[in-house]
């Protein structure tokens, strides 16, 4: 039997799609990563936030889980883009309009793609942990709720510090 890596994931969506409004979307994202062999142990609740990037947009559903898969990082990220493919995701602009985008935030504590300048409008193909989750309250509030004590494998600091270092501007 494979051995099973703790992943964190965020979820959002602002836009109908395939899959019904975000909050559908979410919901049936949760109910296929289940069914690929990612059990999510704790998942919180949907939240609104604001966009980022273009603002001319509907405001986002949010959530963050944590959980187990025995898939490695790169067959994780293929499932959760055919996921947002199924859930009606095609290419757009960068921080766009979207039914469904899930981010891996951390996948077993693994550091990949941090040694190369990180330009969020180039992302490389897969950056763990998630190189833009830092600066984000809508990652880091869910996060810091369900798993406060997880720790940056880079930066070396809990959700919980991180939340409150950009709550306090530092």
């Amino acid at each position: 039997m494979k051995e099973l890596s703790k992943v964190l994931l965020a979820f959002g969506g602002n836009e109908a799609g395939m899959w019904g409004e975000p909050a559908d979307a979410l919901k049936r994202a949760l109910e296929n990563l289940d069914r690929h062999g990612v059990t999510l142990a704790k998942v919180t609740p949907q939240v609104i936030t604001r966009p980022l990037g273009l603002a001319a947009q509907p405001d986002f559903v949010n959530a963050v889980a944590v959980g187990e898969t025995a898939l490695d990082a790169e067959g994780l990220l293929t499932l959760i883009k055919r996921l947002e493919w199924m859930a009606g995701r095609r290419p757009g602009p960068r921080w766009g309009p979207r039914p469904l985008d899930i981010d891996i935030l951390d996948f077993a504590g693994q550091v990949a793609g941090w040694d190369q300048r990180h330009d969020p409008m180039q992302p490389a193909h897969l950056v763990l942990p998630h190189p833009e989750l830092h600066r984000r309250a809508f990652v880091l509030a869910p996060l810091a709720e369900i798993a406060p004590d997880w720790r940056h494998p880079v930066l070396g600091l809990s959700a919980r510090e991180m939340l409150a270092a950009l709550a306090s501007g530092a």
